[in-house]
């Protein structure tokens, strides 16, 4: 299976193993990093015994990859449908986008508070450990940024793309991303991003920055066994 069809667990079992925590064939990130559990790309029963052991009687595990069949016990919560997205290997992303602050863990606040108000995906205490996120400031207050979630080898995400819609229309999305298309490029890796399937507005944005839809993969949110 191409690793990009089950991203969190070639993260996880690859370059982000730091951040995880794993039960036999089930891992996860720690839970103030990113909310995304994972199971091996062939998923066999003890897989699901793990997982369900490693999130705790009626724990919630969301697992992120192309199709989920839970077994009997397991409450499924939601699920939506994302499209990944491909940049090509060169391009117009090559070149830079803007004079970005690099955001720290003290920005976190101010992080959570773009996120809250703009819905980009999950966001948590610890994302920002994942990778490089990128701000812009207006008047002391930040109104953009993107950044690097997941790394698989030879490939890092895109992720937490947002404006505030006071700043949008002005480019800030586009420039965010082609900086850290550019920088990603220039460490011998591919940037691959998620989007809502209904985001048709941020789909057009990408495809004019040279991101190809790749392939649908299901977001589902999932209750363990054991909870009375």
């Amino acid at each position: 299976m191409d690793p990009l069809a089950n991203p969190v667990w070639h993260a996880l079992d690859g370059p982000q193993d730091k951040v995880a925590e794993r039960t036999g064939l089930a891992s996860r990130y720690r839970p103030d990093v990113a909310p995304f559990a994972a199971l091996p790309d062939d998923v066999e029963p003890p897989a699901w015994d793990a997982l369900a052991e490693l999130v705790g009687s009626g724990g919630v595990a969301v697992l992120f990859r192309a199709a989920v069949d839970a077994p009997s016990g397991w409450e499924e919560l939601f699920e939506g449908r994302g499209i990944q997205m491909l940049a090509p290997a060169a391009g117009d992303s090559d070149r830079e986008g803007g004079a970005f602050e690099q955001l720290a863990p003290t920005d976190v606040p101010a992080m959570l508070d773009l996120v809250a108000r703009t819905q980009p995906g999950p966001f948590a205490n610890r994302t920002i450990e994942l990778g490089t996120y990128l701000g812009v400031r207006e008047a002391g207050a930040l109104v953009a940024m993107a950044g690097e979630r997941m790394h698989l080898d030879g490939h890092t995400e895109i992720s937490a793309v947002c404006t505030d819609p006071a700043h949008r229309r002005r480019g800030l999305a586009r420039d965010l991303v082609l900086t850290l298309a550019r920088r990603i490029r220039a460490r011998g890796e591919r940037p691959f991003l998620h989007v809502a399937a209904d985001n048709l507005d941020a789909i057009r944005l990408y495809e004019a920055l040279g991101f190809e839809a790749t392939r649908s993969l299901t977001f589902t949110a999932l209750r363990a066994p054991g909870l009375q």
